[in-house]
């Protein structure tokens, strides 16, 4: 099956009035994992490796090719998606270097700068990804859990100003916004509360799919009225996580002498799976 853009993914999702679910790679079994819940639910999917996830790798290209080739794999068209980036020289792998076969798009995070400066980062790479054909993503508000940003943190500047955010996207010609309503990266209960009004008042001013990163901490009610408000791209990674480590917790527990990862990274990867399904059927 042929790998599609993030682009496409997205805005077939926004003909529907609903979202697509990107969920962040970290290990090999994240990737299967992802690629197990979009085969069994058919649905098509967004995979996603940060810029932390690719340090912890240590090299961009090695981790890249394999998702990309799972993903090529894939019975179910899929898109593989570079997120929070801030490293130049990691964009540029990806415009123009070894990672851009293997990417259809990228989130550029320069959020934590002054307005200006993020406008100007923004722009610039946003022109140099769409002369090489990829979907850009950036970042506008300081979405919590990052930067030293609580979730409760909200204080002015952190959410997304629509007007701003108009002016920003004009700006920047960036293809989707990723906005601060309430959410926060890293968060293992879903306890956030978003705002809910913000989100249609942001999708009504700005011209492009809006983007809720943090996900994990929304409790399913919240998640499906911001949908309904204008969220058209959902990212998810610590639910995997909590998956992950719960399950392995679990197995070493039970068999305290086994050795073999296989023994307790199959399950592993079978809970992340089912987290995985869980936000697909929750988006519908």
């Amino acid at each position: 099956m042929s790998l599609v853009s993030t682009g496409e993914l997205v805005a077939a999702a926004a003909d529907r009035g609903c979202a697509v679910g990107a969920f962040n790679v970290i290990t090999l079994e994240h990737a299967e994992a992802i690629v197990a819940a979009a085969t069994e639910s058919g649905r098509s999917l967004v995979l996603q490796l940060s810029e932390n996830a690719i340090a912890y790798h240590r090299c961009a290209t090695p981790i890249t090719r394999a998702v990309h080739a799972l993903a090529e794999d894939s019975p179910v068209p899929l898109a593989v998606h570079l997120d929070h980036l801030t490293d130049p020289d990691l964009v540029t792998a990806a415009v123009s270097g070894p990672l851009r076969p293997l990417v259809g798009s990228l989130m550029y995070d320069a959020g934590a700068l002054p307005y200006a400066d993020n406008v100007a980062r923004t722009r610039d790479v946003v022109s140099a990804g769409h002369e090489s054909g990829l979907w850009v993503e950036a970042e506008l508000g300081f979405i919590g859990g990052k930067d030293g940003v609580s979730q409760s943190a909200h204080a002015h500047g952190v959410r997304t100003d629509p007007d701003e955010a108009a002016d920003f996207v004009a700006a920047t010609g960036v293809d989707a916004l990723a906005v601060a309503v309430g959410s926060s990266h890293a968060m293992t209960q879903r306890t956030a509360r978003l705002d809910h009004d913000l989100i249609a008042r942001l999708a009504g001013r700005v011209p492009v799919p809006l983007v809720l990163h943090g996900s994990s901490g929304v409790p399913e009610d919240e998640l499906r009225e911001a949908v309904s408000a204008g969220i058209r791209k959902v990212n998810v990674g610590t639910a995997l996580n909590v998956a992950l480590t719960g399950s392995l917790r679990a197995s070493l527990a039970a068999d305290p002498a086994v050795t073999d990862p296989r023994r307790y990274l199959a399950p592993a990867r079978t809970a992340m799976r089912d987290a995985v399904r869980a936000v697909v059927d929750l988006l519908g």
